[in-house]
């Protein structure tokens, strides 16, 4: 008798809001000040190592987690005005993706 296996997988989707907040995180190294990000915080001008250079690997680290494309043109200081800007940004981005994929 033969038997078939079957693989199932579980796919756990996390909120976007988490990965985010993770992907700052690490960038950033927040460490414990990641707790207190909310998505009212203030993040450009209130986060001291949110410099260019940090902005430009957040949207790097953006389109490989999300697997998203992010133009020159679609981001501005209003994206990373606050953590909720920048979830929404992402957000958007993601549902132009699956339009797409439709």
């Amino acid at each position: 008798m033969l038997k078939k296996q079957v693989a199932f997988y579980t796919v756990i989707k996390i909120d976007p809001t988490i990965k985010i907040k993770r992907i700052l995180a690490d960038v950033l190294g927040l460490g414990e000040r990641l707790n207190a990000i909310k998505s009212d915080t203030l993040l450009l001008g209130n986060i001291p190592e949110l410099d260019s250079v940090a902005v430009v690997t957040i949207i790097l680290a953006l389109e490989k987690n999300f697997s998203i494309s992010i133009k020159d043109d679609e981001i501005s200081a209003k994206t990373f005005d606050t953590l909720g800007a920048l979830v929404n940004f992402v957000e958007q981005k993601l549902a132009d993706k699956n339009k797409l994929s439709d």
